[in-house]
């Protein structure tokens, strides 16, 4: 018969293990002696320690779900509960007890941490959809329409939550979404509507463009060129395929004709510098008459460089009041000295000066005589009245005088 602190075999082979509700039968050995047989159900123990240790660290570096946990430990009870081992196997009943505690314990955490979880999907996942539903009104299409993708990438990355709440989120978002959409379509639309319409009036623009390119009626031409340019920028933009051909055709059209003006008016620019230099000459010459001294020669030399004048065509513009005027001061020259000769030489006015003339030398004749008899009658008050209208008299006729030699009396 052999002992052991946990175990023992009889003189029968039977072999026993020590609990604390007493001995155990673990089975019969008949194939060696008592020792061997200890051995043998040590060993078993051995392995049960091994086990139970191996899902310790299991449970606690792994993963492993709470579900399978518990039925390796149920799996490790059975064989610790049927006492097919020797050793100390309460020991072992504690450890898988303190297990099921750990068990237990992370089945509670993980509890927590996926209602955690699921909370903060819930607010990531309603985070979204306002920020989808404000997106939703945005008239920003292309960073609302990449930001809404982006969301739905985000989405779908988030754990689902329970199949009412989450149908309900995605719900509003898928609307949300579709609201978008359907906004975008409605203003592409409407801007291609608008984009058809533009490209339908830059047509005809472009059309009496060309047909306007060869006209020679530069001012009105250039005129109505200045209105088709407004009509064209009001008239908004054309699809992005027609656009760039519709305008090298319009600004094709206008090169052209301001081209050929350009080309027109450099043309008369120069011919109007040389018409300007042979006005100056003239007026050069004309002004070489003045003073004037002999007003038929003057006539004569003037009316010979003005006809000369009136030949040479236009000169530019912001040059012609100081060569015009030249001419002019010439001109009224002349008119002055013509309106002097006609003044001396008229027989009517002569005859209307010496008239006034006589009947002032009259008056002042007929007021001195009537003085020097208040004088003589010793009247001085009337005298001094007498000569203050005299004075008038005398200005009168010293001015009547000055006409009158004017025309040479």
């Amino acid at each position: 018969m052999s002992s052991d602190p946990w175990g023992r075999v009889d003189e029968t082979g039977t072999v026993y293990v020590r609990t604390a509700d007493g001995e155990q039968v673990v089975g019969s050995w008949a194939a060696g002696s008592p020792e061997e047989a200890l051995a043998y159900f040590e060993r078993k123990y051995e392995g049960l320690v091994v086990e139970i240790g191996l899902l310790e660290k299991r449970v606690q570096t792994t993963d492993l779900s709470a579900k399978d946990a518990q039925t390796a430990i149920d799996h490790l009870r059975e064989q610790v509960d049927a006492h097919h081992a020797v050793g100390d196997l309460e020991a072992l009943r504690a450890r898988l007890d303190k297990l099921v505690a750990t068990v237990e314990a992370r089945r509670e955490e993980r509890k927590v941490q996926r209602a955690k979880q699921s909370d903060e999907a819930r607010k990531a996942k309603e985070d979204l959809v306002v920020e989808a539903e404000q997106l939703a009104q945005s008239d920003q299409w292309r960073a609302a329409g990449e930001r809404l993708r982006a969301l739905v990438d985000t989405w779908k990355g988030l754990p689902r939550l329970d199949r009412k709440s989450d149908d309900e989120l995605w719900h509003r978002f898928s609307h949300a979404r579709s609201a978008f959409s359907k906004r975008r379509k409605g203003h592409f639309a409407q801007l291609d509507a608008q984009r058809e319409e533009a490209r339908k009036t830059k047509e005809r623009l472009v059309s009496e463009a060309e047909a306007l390119s060869g006209s020679t009626d530069w001012g009105p031409t250039a005129a109505r060129y200045r209105e088709l340019m407004a009509e064209w920028k009001a008239a908004g933009r054309a699809q992005r395929e027609h656009e760039d051909d519709l305008w090298n055709r319009f600004r094709g059209a206008q090169d052209v004709f301001f081209a050929a003006r350009s080309s027109v008016f450099a043309e008369r620019d120069a011919e109007q510098s040389e018409n300007l230099k042979l006005k100056e000459e003239l007026a050069g010459e004309a002004e070489k008459i003045l003073p004037v001294t002999d007003l038929k020669g003057a006539r004569a030399a003037f009316r010979s460089i003005n006809e000369r004048w009136e030949a040479i065509g236009h000169v530019p513009r912001d040059a012609r009041p100081k060569v015009e005027g030249r001419m002019h001061a010439v001109e009224r020259a002349i008119q002055e000295a013509e309106e002097a000769e006609w003044r001396r030489t008229n027989p009517e006015a002569r005859a209307r000066a010496e008239g006034l003339t006589g009947q002032l030398q009259a008056a002042v004749d007929k007021l001195r005589a009537q003085i020097e008899q208040a004088r003589a009658q010793g009247n001085n008050s009337k005298a001094d009245k007498l000569e203050r209208e005299l004075e008038g008299r005398q200005a009168l006729l010293d001015q009547a005088l000055k006409g009158l030699q004017e025309f040479g009396g």
